[in-house]
């Protein structure tokens, strides 16, 4: 047992420090965090989480970013200007209200039915939408549970989840269309004839994104091609491309994505570009590159690199659609996250990174949540939360120069933009890399806004 002062001495971490993740990680009472009192063994991991901190912020990690380093990589890529036209003197404040990137995760149906419990289901739904802006179903919109029996077909799971997502602004992706791989095929399915499966399988491309359309933004058409082949075994490689483009007519403007595994590990790195070069050259309109990302307790942050640098040659957006550590070592789990997501948000040609689920008691694998059962966050949840809502987070405040300008560096996304005390919300888009905004011009509804230079 240690003060925490003497545990602050023993660890070169300053005492601040240590009581802030410790209180937030929820390892210590809060009336144990004076000078004097005793702390325990369980503030290991807050100093752990320190030290990932401290050593995530000082961009040490070269490995995911281009040359000049990580953080370079990340001003080049994910920061725009907001050029704000103000009086001379004039007070300005640019808060960030929201990313443009999207930080996502894989929801579970059971917590958004009546049957969940209410005090567990409160709370789920209280981190998801603190913690992301975006979603996706885990298993509600694969066709198993669409149409688990032939012709008796219901979106009800589906439907709940997305209304929740729309009402409180979170985007949402739909997985998956079609599995590849024949364990996850239902059995009415496997049963049909080439000429019925292949009517099953146009049905279904439409009626999903026809039903959903502009609601859900982008799909996974056919998941895990590279070891799944049950529909080109049944009707021919040519279906692959076919899923894709029945899929666009039900809706053009959804994003169709190809969606598979041990990508960024670069095991399966050569048969996936081969895939997607051959989808292309069949007419596939495949609009973006998924990469599920679950690891155990190693992540090869140079070999994640040099994967979405290969797969970046096709002018494609890149998704890492499903991700998660797998290990009961907290304080590894929080740095090798750490290290990833930075990786990923240097890179130009992702666009967002979406977990494979979030809370313990609805996780896939429970040792890779980020929230423990009685949702106290992990070392992991305080990681992702300092980079994407602190270090990667616009807060400025200024005044304007003699000229009344300011020019304001930002993350891309949504922010509020406050002028003498009027403010209005206002989108910094990565495609127009610059904001103009005039504020001389009376109320705020006034102010003239114009995206790009």
């Amino acid at each position: 047992m240690l003060t925490i002062e003497e545990l602050s001495e023993h660890s070169k971490i300053p005492e601040s420090a240590l009581c802030k993740v410790a209180h937030e990680s929820g390892s210590c009472p809060p009336k144990q965090l004076r000078r004097g009192y005793p702390v325990y063994a369980q503030l290991i991991t807050a100093i752990a989480v320190v030290a990932c901190l401290g050593f995530l912020a000082s961009g040490a990690m070269s490995a995911g970013g281009e040359e000049g380093g990580t953080e370079e990589a990340i001003g080049r890529c994910r920061m725009g200007k907001i050029r704000i036209q103000c009086r001379p003197g004039a007070q300005v404040k640019v808060t960030q209200l929201a990313h443009e990137f999207w930080f996502g995760t894989a929801i579970s149906r059971r917590m958004f039915r009546g049957r969940a419990d209410s005090e567990a289901r409160e709370k789920y739904l209280s981190i998801l939408k603190d913690n992301f802006n975006a979603a996706v179903h885990e298993n509600a919109l694969k066709w198993h549970s669409t149409e688990r029996r032939q012709g008796e077909t219901s979106y009800a799971n589906a439907d709940r989840m997305l209304e929740w997502c729309e009402q409180n602004g979170i985007r949402m992706r739909g997985h998956c269309l079609f599995w590849a791989v024949d364990e996850h095929v239902q059995g009415w399915v496997k049963d049909l004839g080439a000429d019925e499966l292949r009517r099953a399988v146009e049905r279904r491309a439409r009626e999903v994104t026809s039903r959903y359309r502009g609601r859900i933004l982008e799909y996974d058409v056919n998941n895990e091609m590279v070891d799944g082949s049950f529909y080109a075994s049944k009707l021919g490689d040519e279906i692959r491309a076919r899923m894709f483009q029945w899929a666009q007519e039900g809706d053009p403007q959804a994003v169709l994505y190809v969606n598979d595994y041990s990508i960024l590990s670069g095991r399966q790195l050569d048969a996936y570009e081969k895939q997607i070069g051959e989808l292309l050259a069949m007419g596939a309109p495949i609009g973006g590159i998924g990469l599920q990302g679950h690891f155990d307790d190693s992540v090869d942050i140079a070999q994640v690199k040099a994967s979405l640098d290969r797969l970046a040659q096709f002018g494609l957006p890149i998704r890492v659609t499903e991700f998660d550590i797998n290990t009961d070592d907290e304080a590894k789990k929080a740095h090798l996250l750490g290290e990833f997501c930075r990786t990923c948000f240097a890179h130009p040609a992702v666009e967002g990174i979406l977990m494979w689920g979030f809370w313990e008691g609805a996780h896939w694998r429970p040792k890779a949540a980020l929230w423990k059962r009685d949702f106290t966050p992990t070392p992991a949840a305080l990681v992702y939360r300092d980079l994407v809502f602190d270090e990667w987070w616009t807060r400025w405040e200024g005044s304007g120069d003699a000229d009344g300008v300011c020019e304001v560096p930002a993350f891309f996304g949504r922010h509020i933009v406050e002028a003498d005390g009027a403010g209005r919300e206002v989108p910094l888009r990565k495609s127009a890399g610059v904001l103009r905004l005039d504020c001389t011009g009376g109320s705020p509804d006034a102010w003239r806004v114009i995206e790009g230079d």
